[in-house]
Order: C-alpha cells, then sequence, then structure tokens
C-alpha cells in the first residue's frame, strides 16, 4: 500500500501528486501527533484560565479587540467558518482540492497551530475516502491566507456546504456520513487554524509547477523535432559554447537536445545547408533554459511553503501565542507570476518555431505542410490558433502580485494576490500544453516529407509514439480533434515516458 505519512517537515511535489491523483493514503506522523497534542493542551490552558489570546477567544481581523466568553468560544469557530466562505467562480477540480487538503493537514501536523489531533484526522480521513468538498476558485486576497476558499473546504466537516464523494455532489453532511466519517465540532482556535494558511495557492501552484517541470522537457523534445525537421545545425548546442556562459538551464537544455538528436542525420553542422539558423533553433538553450532557471527557482519557494507552519496566531513549545504574518502569499504570489513568465516563453519560441515550419518562404517543404496545397489548407490556420493562445499567454503574465487592496477596515492592509497569480499561471500551462502539441505535430508532417533521413534517439521514439495516435494528415481534416489527440499524449504523460526510457531529459 502506497503511503505518505505527514510531519509537516518533508513533503515533496510528487508526494502531492501521488495523493491528488493517485490517491495514496495519507497518515499523521507518530512524533507529529505528540507535537499536535502539546500545542492542544497549551490552547485548552488559555481558555481555561481566561486569558486573553488573539484567534482563541477574541474576534478576527479588525474584531480582534473584541473578547469572547468561553461559553462562545464553539460559536465563534463555527460563526467564523460560514462568514468566511463566501468565494465564487468555477469549482476547483477534484486533483486540486485533493492538494489542498493534504497540504492544510501537513503544515497543521508541524504542531504550531493548536488544533486537536481528531481534526486533522477528519482531513486525513476524507483524503484516504475520497470526500472532496466543492471549493470555488476565485474569492482569497492571498493574506490572511486563503481564508474564503479555505472555509468551503472546511463546510463538509462541520456538515454545512457541498462535497463530491463517488462521483456525486451531495450536501455535505450526507457526503460524511455516506463515507463514514463523523462531522467535527470546532472549538477554540480550530476554525482559524484550518482556514489561516496558503493552501489554497500552494495546493493550485504545485500542481501548476509539476506541470510546469513536464513542459519543460516537453517543449525541449518539440524543439528538437523542430530542429530535425528544418535541417538545423547542431554546432549551436556545443557544450563549449554553454560553458563559457554557464547558466545552469541552459547547459541542460544544450545536452538535452544533443541527446534527442544523436545519431541523427537530418541535422546538419555548421555551413554545410547554412552559415547560422534563425534565433528561434540556435538560441533553444538560451530560451529554454532560462526558463528552466526559472521554474527552478519557484520550485525551491514551493518545497519551502509546502512544508511550513501559515497559520496565526503559532503556539509556540514554552507557550508563547505570537501573532505574525506567516499567512501573507507574498513568496507564492511572486514565484507564480515569475512561473507564468517563464513558462509562457516557451509557448512563444514554440509558435515561432510553427511558424518557421509552415511557412515556405522560410524553408524548403512545401507551404502549409499540406499535400496538392490550394485544394488543402495543411496546417495554415493551426499557427492562428497557436498564435492566439500565445497572444491571450501575454496578457495573462501581467503580474498579480503588483497589486493590493486593503481589507477588513484596513487592518489588512496589503495583501498578496496570490490566489490569482497561481490561477492565471494554470491558465497559461494549458494554453502552452496546446501550442506545444501543435508544434510536435506539425514537426513530424514536416519529416515525412524528407526521405533518406534517420532521427536522433529521443526524436524517433517522439516521432513514433505520436504516429501510433496521429497520422500524416494526407487531406484536409478536423484538426483539432487531431491536435486533441497529440495534446493528450502530453498531457497523459505517453510521449515523455516514452522518450525518457531512451534519453533522460534534464531540467
Amino acid at each position: 500500500m502506497n503511503i505518505i505519512k505527514l510531519n509537516g517537515n518533508d513533503l515533496t511535489i510528487n508526494d502531492v501528486i501521488n495523493v491528488a491523483f493517485n490517491n495514496y493514503i495519507v497518515e499523521i506522523d507518530e512524533e507529529a501527533k505528540e507535537k499536535v497534542n502539546k500545542s492542544r493542551k497549551i490552547v485548552d490552558k488559555v481558555v481555561e484560565n481566561n486569558e486573553i489570546a488573539y484567534g482563541i477567544n477574541t474576534g478576527f481581523g479588525k474584531f480582534s479587540n473584541v473578547t469572547i466568553s468561553k461559553n462562545e468560544c464553539k460559536d465563534l469557530q463555527r460563526k467564523l467558518i460560514l462568514s468566511h466562505a463566501c468565494s465564487t467562480g468555477n469549482n476547483f477540480p477534484k486533483e486540486i482540492v485533493r492538494a489542498i487538503m493534504l497540504l492544510r493537514a501537513n503544515a497543521l501536523s508541524k504542531g504550531y497551530s493548536g488544533i486537536r489531533l481528531s481534526v486533522i484526522q477528519t482531513l486525513a480521513d476524507m483524503l484516504n475516502k475520497n470526500v472532496h468538498p466543492i471549493i470555488r476558485e476565485k474569492g482569497s486576497l492571498g493574506a490572511s491566507g486563503d481564508l474564503s476558499p479555505l472555509a468551503h473546504m472546511v463546510l463538509p466537516m462541520i456538515g454545512e456546504g457541498e462535497a463530491e464523494f463517488l462521483g456525486n455532489i451531495l450536501p455535505g453532511r450526507e457526503a460524511m456520513e455516506n463515507a463514514g466519517i463523523d462531522v467535527v465540532e470546532l472549538i477554540s482556535k480550530e476554525g482559524l487554524a484550518l482556514i489561516n494558511g496558503t493552501q489554497v495557492m500552494t495546493g493550485s501552484g504545485v500542481i501548476s509547477l509539476y506541470n510546469s517541470i513536464n513542459l519543460l522537457k516537453l517543449s525541449d523534445i518539440a524543439a528538437a523535432l523542430s530542429l530535425e525537421a528544418l535541417r538545423g545545425i547542431r554546432d549551436a548546442f556545443d557544450p563549449r559554447i554553454q560553458e563559457v556562459r554557464p547558466h545552469p538551464g541552459q547547459i541542460k537544455t544544450a545536452k538535452n537536445i544533443l541527446s534527442l538528436i544523436d545519431g541523427s542525420t537530418f541535422v546538419t553542422n555548421q555551413g554545410e545547408v547554412r552559415t547560422q539558423d534563425a534565433y528561434t533553433l540556435r538560441c533553444i538553450p538560451q530560451v529554454h533554459g532560462g526558463s528552466k532557471d526559472a521554474i527552478n527557482y519557484v520550485k525551491g519557494v514551493v518545497d519551502i511553503e509546502m512544508n511550513s507552519a501559515t497559520d496565526n496566531p503559532l503556539i509556540f513549545d514554552n507557550g508563547d501565542i505570537i501573532s505574525g504574518g506567516n499567512f501573507h502569499g507574498q513568496p507564492i504570489a511572486l514565484s507564480f507570476d515569475f512561473l507564468g513568465i517563464a513558462v509562457a516563453e516557451l509557448a512563444n519560441i514554440s509558435e515561432r518555431r510553427l511558424e518557421r515550419l509552415i511557412n515556405s518562404s522560410l524553408n524548403d517543404l512545401p507551404p502549409f505542410l499540406a499535400k496538392n496545397g490550394g485544394l488543402n489548407s495543411g496546417f495554415m490556420i493551426t499557427q492562428y490558433a497557436a498564435a492566439a493562445l500565445v497572444s491571450e499567454n501575454k496578457i495573462l503574465t501581467h503580474p498579480a502580485s503588483v497589486d493590493s487592496i486593503p481589507s477588513s477596515a484596513n487592518q489588512e492592509d496589503h495583501v498578496s494576490m496570490g490566489s490569482i497569480s497561481v490561477n492565471k499561471s494554470r491558465e497559461i500551462v494549458n494554453n502552452v500544453r496546446r501550442v506545444l502539441a501543435t508544434e510536435i505535430m506539425a514537426a513530424c508532417q514536416a519529416i515525412d516529407f524528407r526521405e533518406g533521413f534517420k532521427l536522433g534517439a529521443g526524436t524517433s521514439e517522439a516521432y513514433k509514439t505520436v504516429r501510433k495516435h496521429v497520422q500524416f494528415i494526407e487531406e484536409d481534416t478536423i484538426m483539432y480533434k487531431e491536435i486533441d489527440k497529440c495534446e493528450e499524449l502530453l498531457k497523459n504523460g505517453e510521449l515523455l515516458k516514452a522518450v525518457e526510457n531512451k534519453v533522460i531529459l534534464e531540467v
């Protein structure tokens, strides 16, 4: 049985993906249980002694100066969830909801939030029994954490809201009952502990990041296929060029391309067919490499955020209860604005390579890669569609993190907009995948117009995988269906797996 043990310290991106997509079982580590119980005892002592501590026996935000009696603490926590659950927009996909739940359980398992172990266990049980709260995409300012969407996550836990269970959307209490999970009665601090964190932006972001890492590899595969289809020059990928400008991503990209085209007779040497290639071929290491370095920076931020305590206030071993700002999503907001830009560049250069494949004034191939051009339009309009996505990405890459709107009567007077950064990045990733699929399909079409040449070690595997599902376009057909097939190979991992069985690609 595949099990992920939560302790708040060493959750990985692959762990999140395995829980989100592959239904790995979630358990709470024994040492983490001890820390959680110790933290809870401190909260119980505060309540029992009528000590004043924010979020335990006070109101929230601007109401932090309002003291709440011991008898009203349960009511306070329930009302917090009900009032804060006001998000809007489309529902998050199930996989993102699972990532959100996992990350919140992991953060709470660090033992700084003062929540009962049984409440964290309820989140784990919901994951393990596939009860998925309906969480709407929009409504977070990215500080104080993702309050509103996380409140939607909590609703089914307290018998409210809605949840998906076994493919059906049910009232929250009914979904919990059907799964055999008891609903929770929240007590002091627990409502705030569940919603005061960055797990919506981080959970959605982890999946975008994972997909972006795969797109880095797929963009190298697409570029290598186009390089061969256009009989590009291998010299630009010479390791000596990269070593005198040693950005890690540039070095890795050049190495990937050389590995992919190893043994190819399509590619040429400098001066054999032409002296230089256009930038979209010659500068692949520099452009793809820059995106690799940017996305690796984002990965470093996410690795930290996934294993951080983002609650407020935080409860420490010596009994100190300290209000701070770990719920502020600025590191995620900036990072996913950066990721969106980095991924969008992969589509920018891909669409230009697509143009070089179909524009006969830039190559020695049939116009628009069409047989019997004129009667057939071939790949003419695929470039239109790709250009539309690239143009949309240029709008989406406008940074969200430069914006801020004061909230809670100016108590929360600077916010990160991190959830908007992450939501935009998800759209950009989807657009980029489609553009790369179009380039790959066009490159395979172009390759079929050439005879007497041999593909490289990795590109041959990519070509064979595409041709299992998408045939050479002899006559005009419904193109979106063919591109859909090619895109699915990128999305389900079949193409990348086939290539990496022969060539390991670095990011």
